[in-house]
């Protein structure tokens, strides 16, 4: 992200202006039928996170994450254009944090690229829902990874 992007968020933030991200919610079904997640480390602390990154324009939110875990995840698959809930989480930058509201897409994905684009940067894990709740820092992502294992069998 750019400097000066950051000085925008920064000034959003302080005139209460909500700050919106995108994220994908990589999924597959193990050969008994259970679902795993995927989560991939973060670029600067390497804690557990989902792909995420800004709405874009001209995309519609849902391709917007499915671009970000292609990039950040090395993932391809289908796409579901209904969000399944948000979380809200802090995001540090320079001289501050920020409260940012992420909506998040499932992507069932049918396909793990060799080489993408951030892989030098990031590790990614297959994990069970509750497994995956465990390890992410943001207690609203937790929850809603626990809630959604059941419905993505079904997806």
């Amino acid at each position: 992200m750019r400097r000066l992007k950051k000085k925008k968020l920064g000034k959003r933030a302080r005139r209460g202006k909500p700050i919106a991200q995108v994220a994908a919610l990589p999924y597959r079904r193990t050969a008994d039928g259970d679902a795993e997640i995927l989560l991939l480390t973060s670029r600067q602390t390497g804690r557990f996170i989902l792909p995420k990154g800004w709405p874009m324009k001209g995309r519609r939110d849902c391709e917007a994450a499915a671009q970000e875990a292609g990039e950040e995840a090395g993932v391809v698959g289908t796409l579901h254009e209904q969000s399944v809930g948000s979380f809200h989480y802090w995001k540090r930058l320079k001289d501050t944090f920020v409260p940012v509201t992420v909506e998040v897409y499932p992507l069932h994905v049918q396909q793990e690229l060799d080489e993408w684009k951030e892989q030098k940067y990031r590790r990614r894990a297959w994990l069970k829902p509750d497994q995956a709740a465990l390890l992410v820092d943001e207690p609203e992502l937790a929850a809603l990874l626990e809630s959604i294992a059941p419905e993505l069998a079904h997806f």
